[in-house]
């Protein structure tokens, strides 16, 4: 049976957010190439950038230049694209249906207490804390997982 009231729901939550995540992130160590993705990812930005110069500055010869090799870059965006949306058409069949069970149990229940605010958070469309408790949890458990597992880095 599962905790339906607080801390026992707001622990379950946490822990089940935690588990997901985990699972998320190790799915995606072990589908993508971390590397590659930084590669693509500074070799993208630093285009984007010198464009950015380019059209500041007026230089017709540099943007032409620059323009010649959209293509390319495009495609290598589309790449990384793809390797970020692998895990999540992995997951988004499995989360579902996880979310429609949870969303049955905890439909109106309160969740976890958000100082200042109170047991929901005035958002609307999304006034539910278990949706805001969970993605909370998640984005946590997504920073601290994908550091660890080298996935992202602090520069």
């Amino acid at each position: 049976m599962l905790p339906v009231e607080p801390p026992g729901s707001t622990l379950f939550l946490f822990a089940l957010a935690a588990t997901i995540t985990f699972a998320m992130t190790i799915a995606n160590r072990l589908l993508t190439d971390p590397e590659q993705m930084k590669a693509w990812r500074k070799e993208v930005a630093e285009w984007y950038s010198q464009l950015r110069e380019a059209q500041k500055s007026g230089n017709k010869k540099q943007i032409e230049k620059l323009m010649k090799k959209q293509q390319y870059i495009t495609q290598l965006n589309a790449k990384a694209s793809w390797q970020s949306m692998k895990v999540t058409l992995l997951f988004v069949v499995p989360l579902m249906i996880v979310w429609s069970f949870l969303g049955g149990i905890y439909g109106g229940a309160n969740i976890a207490y958000f100082p200042g605010i109170g047991w929901n958070l005035p958002i609307p469309l999304f006034g539910s804390s278990l949706l805001w408790w969970y993605m909370l949890c998640s984005f946590l458990f997504s920073t601290l997982f994908s550091h660890l597992f080298g996935l992202i880095s602090v520069e």
